[in-house]
């Protein structure tokens, strides 16, 4: 792939993650004002932004890259048992680490509409919506571009920094929040281009990336050092130490959570050496 055809596929993926958030948003938003239920509404919103990026997805691929979705490591959707089991096992392990800190518990009490709305919105929309799409270009079109223009490593490394770097847009961080979000926004995107760049297969990253986003961003329990209104609940942490905590963004850029992209990086590399070796 030439270099002017890897950028503009870079940018019109990009294009395309904004326009759908931004067109699904509008119809869940038009839905709800003709008095369809919140939370039906947010269920829609999940599932018409990756129903849509998809579609404008398939289309780039085939009227401007011209090569099949498949080549981008988005192939007919199949998830392998072993990715599901990571995917619970690791938000479960660093909320498990969380909890062993001293803290305390609060419930937000909200009527069961609210409690709907909320839990709706954690798992279609941030959970489903925003890991398979993101996926879907991060780790399907972006990443593979990169590697067709140049090779592996540099597909693995540089579309994981500038997920990492997107990560801070329109924020007001310190420059140490800055910083800790860049590291582990990278550490995360390696820990996902590896699993799909492994598997040929964008499917097994996007359920350990929407099942991190449910549990840990969800809007179900939030671990932070304050309470948060827009959770069920809130688990707050009585230390302040931004290497615990995450600085500003929160736990996501913790070193407990990055040890656990470390982690599971390893377990992509390792298993995939030991498949190699068999054949």
């Amino acid at each position: 792939m030439k270099t002017k055809k890897m950028i503009l596929s870079i940018i019109l993926s990009i294009l395309i993650l904004i326009v759908s958030q931004i067109l699904a948003q509008i119809i869940a938003s038009l839905l709800f004002v003709i008095n369809i239920p919140e939370f039906i509404c947010n269920m829609l919103n999940g599932i018409l932004y990756v129903v849509i990026a998809f579609c404008f997805i398939k289309l780039l691929c085939e009227k401007f890259i011209k090569e099949d979705m498949s080549n981008y490591c988005i192939p007919k959707f199949q998830i392998e048992v072993k990715w599901i089991v990571v995917a619970i096992v690791l938000p479960m392990l660093v909320t498990i680490c969380y909890l062993l800190f001293n803290g305390s518990f609060e419930e937000n009490v909200m009527d069961l509409n609210a409690k709907l709305s909320l839990v709706s919105a954690g798992i279609f929309a941030t959970g489903f919506g925003a890991g398979i799409v993101e996926e879907i270009v991060f780790r399907g079109i972006i990443m593979n571009a990169v590697e067709k223009r140049f090779h592996k490593k540099a597909a693995i490394i540089a579309p994981s920094l500038l997920f990492g770097f997107v990560h801070i847009i329109g924020m007001n961080f310190n420059l140490l929040s800055c910083v800790l979000v860049i590291i582990a926004g990278t550490m995360v995107g390696i820990m996902f281009s590896l699993i799909a760049s492994e598997t040929k297969s964008i499917w097994n990253s996007a359920i350990v990336h929407a099942v991190w986003n449910i549990i840990i961003i969800g809007g179900i329990l939030n671990i932070g050092t304050a309470f948060d209104e827009y959770s069920l609940y809130s688990y707050i942490l009585e230390t302040n130490s931004f290497v615990i905590t995450g600085g500003e963004f929160g736990i996501e850029s913790s070193v407990i959570a990055v040890m656990g992209y470390c982690l599971v990086s390893l377990f992509v590399v390792l298993t995939e050496r030991k498949k190699n070796a068999l054949y």
